[in-house]
């Protein structure tokens, strides 16, 4: 990408385009087009139509979706497949009939089989079931990277998909209902030292391993990627490392500082019991993720308590 190309970032309030866009301004790149979605309705082939064919971007980074944790994809998998099906089609269709130069399509780890073997390569894709709670989300960005894929293949476009692990940081969701575990996590021991509790309530065994990334070395990498790589095959970004969610939970119990017990609800769902991705093809190329896992909590944690009226404000309307 050249400094001054039309570059359209989807889903640029969310956390991953948030993310993309104060990466792009840092490294200098000066033509970034957003729209909000009061400005354009994602879901509206008309609108997204025209805004291709009035604004002609070079390059489109697709970080527009309905992302939520396990409560979320397991209770709403209607909206999930509905919502993600028609954002995506709407925005690879309308860059393929606007002759972008290339595409970024943003997947997930979770495409992946349940009981992938660990770590995950990418060509484990569609070898198994999947996690039964999110596969209505999983179906959609599986349809997603095949779109990406056969556009290639029939129109000779460069459509590209990345497969990211969990990812947190600055301007995440830390909605208890809709977030995903390192942002509920936070909340609960955060309003738990505050209200002197005495103890948190985690769902689940606490056994499950994930691979977490911090968001802005995520955006690193997608634009990395962007400009560095141009296959047809899906490739993963991530640490390459696990951490079990009761380690987890103990870190930032102690980033937080709360002091009381935490206990388990089995009940609950685990999710997929480990999620690691094989990072080694993105490494090759000449990328690593930076962030250490504490030190982006620490940090994620800092912009959650600068920000934590808004988000209950938000909750309250």
């Amino acid at each position: 990408m050249n400094k001054n190309d039309k570059i359209y970032v989807a889903g640029h309030k969310g956390l991953v385009g948030s993310a993309i866009v104060r990466k792009l301004k840092s490294e200098g790149y000066t033509n970034i087009i957003t729209r909000s979605r009061d400005e354009m309705d994602l879901l509206d082939n008309k609108a997204v139509s025209e805004f291709f064919a009035k604004n002609k971007p070079d390059y489109v980074f697709q970080a527009a979706a309905k992302v939520g944790g396990i409560f979320a994809n397991k209770s709403k998998k209607a909206e999930f497949i509905y919502q993600n099906l028609q954002i995506q089609n709407n925005i690879i269709h309308n860059s393929y009939l606007n002759n972008i130069k290339k595409l970024l399509f943003l997947g997930t780890s979770c495409i992946y089989p349940k009981h992938s073997p660990q770590p995950i390569k990418e060509e484990y894709l569609l070898t198994g079931p999947l996690e039964e709670t999110n596969n209505a989300y999983a179906v959609a960005k599986i349809a997603g990277i095949m779109m990406c894929k056969s556009y290639n293949e029939q129109y000779n476009t460069n459509y590209i998909s990345v497969m990211p692990p969990n990812l947190y940081g600055i301007n995440d969701n830390f909605d208890l209902i809709s977030s995903h575990v390192l942002q509920a996590l936070i909340r609960k021991f955060h309003e738990a030292k505050k209200n002197n509790s005495d103890k948190v309530i985690i769902w689940g065994t606490g056994k499950p391993k994930r691979e977490f990334l911090n968001v802005d070395d995520c955006a690193d990498g997608l634009i990395f990627l962007m400009n560095n790589y141009n296959d047809n095959e899906i490739i993963n970004i991530g640490t390459g490392e696990e951490i079990s969610i009761t380690e987890l939970a103990e870190m930032i119990k102690g980033i937080i500082g709360f002091t009381g017990k935490i206990e388990y609800d089995t009940t609950k769902p685990d999710g997929t019991p480990r999620k690691i991705c094989d990072v080694s093809k993105i490494n090759s190329l000449g990328w690593k993720a930076k962030t250490s896992l504490k030190e982006g909590i620490t940090a994620t944690y800092k912009w959650y308590i600068e920000n934590e009226k808004k988000f209950i404000k938000q909750e309250n309307v």
